[in-house]
């Protein structure tokens, strides 16, 4: 797909603030999202396969592990972005079955009609509210792949930051999936803590992935929480070490409490 020109700017009724999407200047084909002047997202329309955040690629990671290579998954996404994620699992696993929620009606009609989906996509879209989405989805919906990414520092929604949201995610999910749960912090990592705790509560196995540097706790950033069915698959801590980005640490089991209320 040729690159597209810069898309200008949408106004966002329901934080009042502004989306941009412009041109990276680095990478041909790709764009970035911003919203109130903030990057949001990065999309690479020419190699959607290819995503360029490292707390998106550990993500992405995980999904590669919740399915054989290339076999179609269905997913939800629950935080639409730019849809860079639903992207990838169109790119590595053609003729997944997608969903994407959005609290931001302008937001994804202004990604979607400025970066379209690739060919072959298979995306429901749905505006709202994360938690009241999964109750009105159809109800003999089951998804492989359940992500949520609207969390961001301590002011994180109360009635998404908990352990029953957490439950009524897992109950949409098949027997082998996996609910993946980014958490965006500041130092001391006060919503991770929690989140582990709150994850703990309901899933059979926890597993906390991002930059080793992390776990100090002393710097802002991302960390990818990963909840499965079952217990904690042993070979996905070996497996999501090696496949990076580097320095990276996954800690499971015992080694969980340390960052867990």
């Amino acid at each position: 797909m040729p690159p597209r020109p810069a898309a200008g700017s949408r106004f966002l009724r329901t934080t009042g603030q502004h989306a941009t999407i412009e041109p990276d200047t680095f990478t041909e084909g790709s764009f970035v999202l911003s919203i109130g002047g903030a990057e949001q997202s990065h999309v690479n329309l020419a190699e959607p396969g290819e995503i360029f955040y490292e707390y998106l690629r550990r993500i992405g990671h995980v999904v590669d592990l919740a399915a054989p290579a290339g076999e179609p998954v269905s997913a939800l996404h629950l935080g639409a972005g730019a849809l860079t994620l639903a992207r990838y699992i169109q790119a590595t696993r053609p003729g997944s079955l997608q969903y994407a929620v959005e609290l931001e009606r302008e937001l994804l009609d202004f990604v979607l009609q400025q970066l379209p989906m690739p060919d072959g996509t298979v995306l429901h879209t749905l505006i709202g509210d994360a938690r009241d989405a999964l109750a009105e989805l159809p109800a003999e919906l089951r998804f492989d792949v359940v992500i949520l990414d609207i969390f961001s520092g301590p002011e994180a929604p109360a009635h998404i930051a908990c352990a029953g949201f957490y439950a009524e995610a897992a109950a949409r999910l098949t027997p082998r999936g996996v609910l993946i749960v980014n958490v965006g912090d500041e130092p001391g990592l006060t919503l991770v803590r929690s989140q582990v705790a709150a994850l703990r509560q309901v899933m059979g196995g926890v597993a906390a992935f991002a930059e080793s540097g992390m776990f100090a706790g002393r710097h802002p950033g991302n960390i990818i929480l990963t909840g499965t069915q079952g217990p904690w698959p042993a070979g996905w801590t070996g497996e999501l070490t090696a496949r990076g980005p580097h320095p990276g640490t996954v800690l499971a089991g015992v080694d969980l409490d340390t960052i867990s209320d």
